[in-house]
């Protein structure tokens, strides 16, 4: 058993935070592996240990280490492969607030020495198997080499939904409730899976990186086509890693399986520090649901792992929430299962982000006490394929018993559901609840007969069947990619982006840089439409978000001098932050920002044009990325933005007043019903204190109590403590006393009630006495 690893990495400051001027509240001590964090309001202290505490804050801080992408992955990156190698599942995910550097620790750039995790454990992984494979060998002649086999996932959670980004068919669905949405299910030994999820064969680390390029071009596709962006889902990348060697002494080939599961987690944040609304809100709140199901699981693994545990049977049973999220589900044995697993969190420098920086050290902090129980996958395929094959044999056994149903070895016929309501139907009418009970029986066992069998095809799966597969799958999605009029390299070399010769193009750019730049649109010679799917003449640039118009405009490229030409009134198209209207014609030159609807912003680059002025967008001072084209926009568009912004700020006033109206009548009642209350009581203690002066006086006057004998404060305990004894003082007659005692004790009776009452009943003794 051992421990999640964790390691906390400080970022530098962004522009946004430089602009405010904020303030540094942490620190690291590096040989104590111990984060520091302050409170900019009272500054205090308050400080974490972990495994690992990276500063990439300031280089230039002469007391910290400055840690670089090579430095976290041979810190993490390495020992998690080894793992792998040995035949141990491992996982590597990462948390933090949005924008904190969860994706640059993960993927990085495309720069050599800006590489994340992802790609360098990629690219050792197959360097190890290409050297393995390559050296001179040592074994006898009745010996063979180990056998490598890689296979690849990719996919995507967005609001509880999971897309498979290696898939054009399940990629590019982006319908709430579309059928292509994959299903979650979990397999008793198995465990966990997405049914129907992509495993692409890889043979090189080159096919890695195309098909990253890939699914990130699909993610990009189906962000814009939504509105959203990769912030606002969980990406898991998942490397299958198998190996078999062949031992002569036992004629066995004996296999090892060890699954690398690579995550990057959405962004948390809070609803009020971001603004969000409407959509963006609910995105929000499904990211957090899944964030602080995290957090429970967390929490629940760390206080099961504690040392300090209550005996067993003062302790309740223990319960993990892992399916309240598919997120949290899906990492269920990577989470105190079987696996070796590693936690990076991401936390930004800045005073502003205090409250998330601590949520996330304390999230990071909970999570060094969950133990994992990771142990080697040796032979697990074929271990498994036997147990389904006898699990396949009893379900077919169990239809054929209960619902007549022969299903033959070689496949499941596609009139079984039919076959299955017909037999359940001829059982008889007489038992009509035992006729439903085998009914749904029945579909049940046929339900996971079926998921039993495709599981095992999946396994059972040759390796030029996967390779033939994965070519096909490939294929299918450059034709959706041409169908879209995106552009991708064919010789499997293409990783982000690069730029043709001679034609003119669209780069998307992205709020996330991750997503920025992963798609290229050609502008053919000619006529270039731009619009969505339904638009009753063929688009060659095809958008499908909200503000696109099914004709959108017409781009012309006419020896390489383009011009954007919007198609109707309502088509929104901005050229360099100015609005296009109907009717008019924009050239664009390279490096122009263009946009279209409200989420689709490119970049325009024509390399003919650029060589001719021998300049190019970048060194213009020209914006370039996706920030600078908004703040572009914004400023171009600053009169609309502020009478928009005078329509909020009066709204708000409004809403603001009447909501303070609101709250003075409520104090006004509130105060006016206090008042009567306050006089009400005051004549209550007026009457008492009356009452009791009037009593006072009649019983001194008539000789019954002797003023001397009173204390001070008639609420001290011994009030009438010597009562008795001035009465047993006084000169009465029998009948005289017996009357007082009768009166003296009523009125001790009731002493904490009105006294005016009591006064009127002791009034018939003096009338007695007087007698």
């Amino acid at each position: 058993m051992t421990s999640v690893k964790v390691a906390v990495r400080v970022r530098p400051f962004n522009a946004r935070e430089r602009a405010r001027q904020a303030k540094c509240i942490i620190s690291m001590d590096q040989h104590e592996q111990t984060t520091f964090v302050r409170n900019p309001i009272d500054d205090t202290m308050k400080h974490y240990k972990y495994d690992y505490s990276y500063w990439s804050c300031d280089e230039n801080v002469n007391n910290q280490k400055f840690a670089i992408q090579k430095q976290v992955y041979q810190d993490l990156g390495i020992e998690m492969l080894e793992h792998a190698f040995e035949g141990y599942n491992v996982c590597i995910f990462a948390y933090g607030q949005t924008g904190a550097g969860k994706s640059y620790t993960m993927m990085g750039k495309n720069e050599s020495d800006q590489q994340g995790i992802i790609p360098r454990l990629c690219g050792e992984l197959f360097e190890r198997i290409t050297s393995s494979s390559s050296s001179p060998s040592t074994l006898s002649s009745s010996q063979r080499k180990p056998r490598y086999t890689v296979e690849v996932s990719y996919m995507e959670i967005y609001c509880e939904r999971v897309r498979d980004l290696l898939s054009p068919k399940k990629s590019q669905s982006t319908n709430v409730g579309s059928s292509h949405n994959l299903r979650v299910r979990e397999h008793p030994i198995m465990g966990p899976y997405v049914e129907d999820l992509s495993r692409l064969l890889v043979t090189s680390y080159d096919d890695i990186s195309r098909l990253i390029d890939e699914g990130n071009k699909a993610r990009t596709v189906a962000a814009t086509n939504m509105n959203e962006t990769s912030s606002r889902s969980h990406a898991v990348f998942t490397v299958l890693f198998s190996q078999s060697t062949y031992d002569a002494m036992t004629d066995l080939t004996a296999e090892k399986q060890s699954k690398i599961s690579l995550v990057d987690l959405a962004g948390s944040e809070r609803a009020d520090a971001t603004g969000a609304t409407g959509d963006r809100l609910k995105e929000g709140a499904n990211i957090n649901k899944s964030l602080t199901t995290l957090g429970k699981v967390i929490a629940a693994l760390a206080e099961m792992s504690s040392k300090h545990r209550k005996p067993r049977s003062e302790k309740k049973t223990d319960f993990i929430p892992y399916r309240d999220s598919v997120l949290t589900w899906l990492l269920k044995e990577n989470l105190g299962g079987n696996s070796k697993t590693a936690m990076i969190a991401a936390i930004s420098p800045a005073d502003i982000n205090y409250e998330e920086t601590l949520s996330t050290l304390r999230y990071a902090d909970r999570a060094k006490a969950i133990v994992c129980k990771a142990i080697i996958n040796e032979d697990a395929n074929a271990k498994l394929i036997r147990d389904l094959k006898e699990e396949i044999i009893k379900l077919r056994e169990l239809l054929k018993n209960e619902a007549g149903i022969d299903i033959s070895p070689d496949g499941i016929p596609a009139s079984v559901i039919s076959t299955t309501t017909t037999a359940a139907t001829v059982t008889g009418g007489k038992h009509p609840r035992i006729k439903s009970s085998s009914s749904q029986s029945s579909e049940d066992a046929l339900e996971r007969l079926k998921e039993n069998q495709k599981l095992m095809d999946s396994l059972c799966m040759s390796y030029e069947e996967k390779l033939k597969k994965t070519e096909k799958i490939m294929a299918e999605r450059e034709a959706a990619f041409h169908e879209l009029g995106v552009y991708s390299k064919n010789d499997g070399n293409a990783v982000g982006i690069f730029s043709p010769k001679n034609s003119p193009h669209l780069v998307n750019l992205n709020e996330d840089p991750l997503m920025s730049e992963c798609l290229m649109y050609f502008i053919k010679d000619g006529i270039t439409r731009v619009g969505r799917p339904d638009a009753p003449m063929h688009q060659d640039i095809v958008l499908s978000s909200s503000h696109i118009e099914p004709e959108h405009c017409i781009v012309t490229n006419s020896q390489n001098i383009v011009h954007l030409k919007p198609c109707s009134e309502t088509a929104m198209c901005y050229v360099n932050g100015k609005k296009v209207e109907f009717g008019t014609t924009v050239d664009l030159t390279s490096g122009s920002r263009v946009i279209f609807g409200k989420s689709h912003v490119f970049r325009f680059l024509n390399p003919e044009q650029a060589r001719k002025k021998n300049t190019k967008a970048e060194s213009s001072g020209e914006p370039t990325d996706w920030n600078s084209a908004i703040q572009e926009l914004l400023e171009k568009q600053g009169v609309d933005i502020k009478h928009e912004m005078e329509k909020k700020l009066l709204t708000m006033e409004e809403a603001f007043r009447r909501e303070k109206e609101e709250a003075d009548r409520l104090l006004r009642e509130q105060k006016l019903e206090y008042e009567s209350k306050i006089v009400e009581l005051q004549k209550q203690v007026m009457e008492t204190s009356m009452s009791q002066s009037m009593l006072s006086s009649i019983l001194t006057s008539s000789g019954f109590v002797d003023t001397s004998s009173f204390k001070q404060n008639p609420f001290q305990p011994d009030y009438y403590e010597n009562d008795t004894d001035t009465l047993n003082d006084c000169s009465w007659s029998e009948h005289d006393y017996q009357l007082a005692w009768w009166a003296w004790k009523k009125w001790r009776y009731h002493q904490m009630t009105s006294l005016r009452d009591y006064s009127n009943r002791i009034q018939p003794i003096w009338l007695i006495k007087e007698s």
